[in-house]
């Protein structure tokens, strides 16, 4: 699966820029293994890690051409493809319930309907975000009823528990610190609202170098089956590098999935679907067709490759 060391050359790839993020454990452990780079060091090719606080951040950075390999939602994914970022979704790292709605302790918020006039934590273009509208939408809502205020997530997590807002929308570890550590209660779930965790690369480098994006699949692959295997080394290495407690690394774990790896039409059904609710609350422009937009986002084929389920 390997290309020659004369062909990487001649493309001159000596270096991939991946990022790691606290919402995606499975970048963690390969991270931590080094699996990658000993893989590719033989090519010499070297590996940088880029840190993502959230799903915006990755996307701007693949936007940039900072970095060749960004974790994100996939609902995330859509929007900035819609706004013209020309990603693609190669990979699924998880299916999590990563986000909900978070008030402080003692607070009178009790259900979606409570936000009315309230002023609500949220970084724009994240799962959290989408999530919130949704809910805002499901609970007779819009964005025009509520103020909210847009913070990157741990921004958000400290401004909440400040009292600076009433509620927020959390995204894990952040929101399992919150939790655990200052007190915070969840007063809104919905599973459903959730979409897939997503590995994404940039069109043309998908285009330009198959052969490396396959490998770095392929080693993804080894930290999933890994992290699947050993679930305390998992929540061993999540402790340590986002610097979490034993239990905030157990209650993230607990609402992520890792059973699943391929993408393909399940994940664009779920990724569709919360690009029509958008587009019917005025977030996305009604002349755009999501349909046509989720399918150009999701890239089946490298998975497929590696026969990865």
């Amino acid at each position: 699966m390997g290309l020659s060391g004369a062909a990487w050359a001649a493309d001159k790839v000596d270096e991939i820029r991946i990022d790691y993020a606290y919402y995606n454990p499975v970048s963690l452990v390969l991270k931590e293994k080094g699996w990658l780079e000993q893989d590719l060091a033989k090519d010499g090719i070297k590996v940088r890690w880029v840190q993502s606080l959230g799903s915006n951040k990755a996307l701007e950075f693949l936007n940039a051409k900072s970095i060749d390999f960004g974790s994100t939602a996939g609902a995330a994914a859509l929007l900035a493809r819609i706004n013209g970022n020309p990603v693609k979704s190669i990979y699924v790292y998880s299916k999590p319930e990563w986000t909900a709605l978070v008030t402080q302790g003692g607070a009178a918020i009790k259900s979606v309907a409570d936000l009315r006039g309230r002023r609500i934590a949220a970084t724009r273009g994240t799962d959290p975000h989408i999530f919130l509208i949704r809910a805002l939408a499901e609970g007779g809502l819009t964005e025009k009823d509520v103020k909210v205020v847009l913070l990157q997530h741990q921004d958000g997590r400290a401004a909440l528990i400040k009292g600076d807002v009433d509620a927020w929308a959390g995204l894990d570890p952040l929101m399992a610190q919150a939790e655990l550590e200052d007190g915070a209660l969840i007063f809104y779930r919905n599973a459903d609202l959730n979409t897939w965790g997503v590995l994404n690369t940039r069109e043309d480098f998908a285009a330009d170098h198959p052969d490396l994006v396959l490998r770095v699949l392929a080693d993804y692959e080894k930290a999933r089956a890994f992290a699947i295997a050993n679930p305390g080394e998992l929540k061993k290495i999540i402790s340590e590098q986002a610097k979490l407690s034993d239990a905030v690394a157990t209650r993230q774990l607990e609402r992520t999935d890792l059973s699943t790896a391929a993408i393909g039409e399940r994940q664009r059904k779920t990724i569709e679907g919360a690009g029509i609710a958008l587009q019917q609350v005025g977030v996305v422009s009604p002349d755009i067709n999501v349909s046509a937009v989720a399918a150009a986002l999701i890239d089946p084929s490298f998975v497929s490759k590696l026969g990865i389920k």
